[in-house]
């Protein structure tokens, strides 16, 4: 266990920190933790700083898009590479510990790609509100050798905000977000197929402009949630008609709106019998 400082560290510390550890890698999806670890990085080391977003089928196109814009406007160095972790059967499963078989394949293509270019260190968003939960994931992230500069720094979400808004990062108040394979319940077997079919539902439901979508499924079921303070909206009709068609039309059924609005935890559906 990292030790937390009290008070945490100040932004200056944090790249002195990732300075004196040498040419870094910085795995940044398109969320805000990541890339505020690359602003820093960038700062701290500059050329010798590289950011590397991983594409896969579990990757929104959005998430991308965003990823690519946020390193732009950092200045940091910046690579997409492809990591499809489909390929492992345990993950196909979608057993509770699939975000370690997905971790393990992303961080071993991110370890290559830093071989390639003589990276000394590899860091990640992980900051302190993260530990609190069970992470598989985060135990293939460590394992495979990454740090986590905000936890050092001793940073949760609410310092993250801030320090990114200082910094004008353009995704500083993006709603957090999770691959695709979040959204599909435990012991559903995961699929290119059916992960798109998820991805195109979510674009049609925030094309209605909600900023957070998550369309969860079960056994073809799907669940529609938006932030709760955007339920009314979304229950309201026409709307509700529209929205509900809308994701059957990318082969769900039945489709509902979650009354209760989105939930970070997956509330499982039931299943159909």
């Amino acid at each position: 266990m990292i030790p937390r400082p009290d008070p945490p560290r100040s932004p200056a510390q944090l790249v002195a920190h990732l300075r004196t550890g040498g040419p870094a890698l910085v795995a940044m999806s398109g969320g805000v933790d990541s890339s505020l670890v690359a602003s820093l990085a960038q700062e701290a080391l500059g050329d010798s700083a590289l950011a590397v977003t991983l594409a896969g089928p579990a990757v929104a196109r959005s998430e991308l898009d965003r990823a690519r814009r946020v390193a732009e406007a950092i200045g940091i160095r910046h690579r997409v590479a492809d990591a499809d972790p489909l390929k492992v059967a345990a993950y196909r499963a979608n057993d509770a510990d699939r975000c370690y078989h997905c971790r393990v394949v992303e961080t071993g293509e991110l370890r290559s790609v830093g071989a390639s270019v003589g990276v000394r260190q590899y860091v990640d968003g992980v900051h302190l509100d993260d530990l609190g939960d069970d992470r598989p994931g985060l135990r293939a992230m460590d394992a495979a050798g990454f740090t986590h500069p905000l936890v050092w720094a001793g940073w949760g979400k609410s310092e993250v905000r801030t320090e990114a808004r200082k910094r004008a990062l353009p995704n500083w108040d993006q709603p957090s977000d999770a691959c695709l394979s979040s959204r599909v319940a435990h012991g559903d077997p995961i699929s290119a197929d059916l992960l798109a079919r998820i991805e195109r539902a979510e674009e049609a439901v925030r094309a209605e402009g909600f900023r957070r979508v998550r369309v969860r499924v079960r056994g073809g079921a799907a669940r529609v949630e938006v932030d709760p303070e955007e339920v009314g909206r979304l229950s309201t009709e026409p709307l509700a008609s529209r929205v509900v068609a809308e994701v059957a039309r990318h082969g769900f059924a039945p489709v509902t709106i979650d009354p209760r609005g989105y939930a970070s935890a997956d509330r499982q559906l039931p299943v159909l019998r």
